[in-house]
Parts: structure tokens; sequence; C-alpha cells
């Protein structure tokens, strides 16, 4: 199970990554893949669409069920990744790499202060097992 430092991770088991020019690049962690199984099919929202954090956006469809995915932060989705539509099963392969969902333009950056960080998402994790 991966948990990679520099992220920032939602109890819904989003993760979140701040990059360059005021953009925040989403997906759905390792332990939720994982979980979820073999996904078949995602939904993202469209670009423009506003999100909210804390509320669903889209949803993952595996061979077990569909699970919504929740925004880790307020704002507008400016990029949504495309491979998806053809190739769901890269939120398995690589949910921290080629299978992200979206990217948002935050209307608060400081939204990201409030996750977890990768040890607390852990801690988390390990907690929810027991």
């Amino acid at each position: 199970m991966e948990f990679p430092e520099g992220l920032s991770y939602t109890k819904e088991h989003e993760w979140a990554q701040a990059e360059a020019d005021d953009r925040i690049r989403v997906g759905i962690t390792d332990y939720a893949q994982d979980a979820l199984g073999d996904v078949v099919y995602v939904d993202v929202p469209e670009v423009g669409t506003e999100v909210r954090a804390g509320e669903p956006f889209g949803e993952v469809e595996s061979t077990k069920s569909v699970s919504d995915v929740y925004s880790p932060v307020t704002g507008t989705v400016i990029e949504r990744n495309e491979a998806l539509a053809d190739r769901p099963g890269l939120v398995n392969a690589e949910p921290y790499g080629d299978g992200w969902m979206v990217v948002i333009r935050p209307s608060d950056a400081s939204e990201l202060n409030g996750l977890l960080d990768a040890a607390a998402y852990r801690t988390f994790i390990e907690d929810e097992a027991h």
C-alpha cells in the first residue's frame, strides 16, 4: 500500500497534490482502488464544473460496487483525465500517476491545510482496519 509524501489526503480516500499556477490535481488513493477492485468505469465532471469540498464530484464503478469520489477542496474543474474514458483501469494501475481524475482551481488553496498528510492518512487507515 502506497502513501506518497507531499500529497494531502481525505478521510474519503482521495489525494490532492498542489501544483504550480494554483492548481490541485485529485485522484483516489491506492487504498481506495484496492478496496474497490477492478475499476471498469470512471465518471468525472466536465471542465468548468464547480465542486465543493467534502461533496461528491464523480463516481468510480468497479466489478464490486459504485463509489462516490469527493472533492478535497472547493473550486472549479479546469482539467479532466480524458484517458480514463477508454482506460478506467489506470485508476488501479497508477492511482497516483496516470490514474488521476481532475485538476481543480481552488477558491481557497488553504483548504488543503485541513487535510491529512501521508503519516496521518496511514494511521487513519490502520485505525479504520481495527
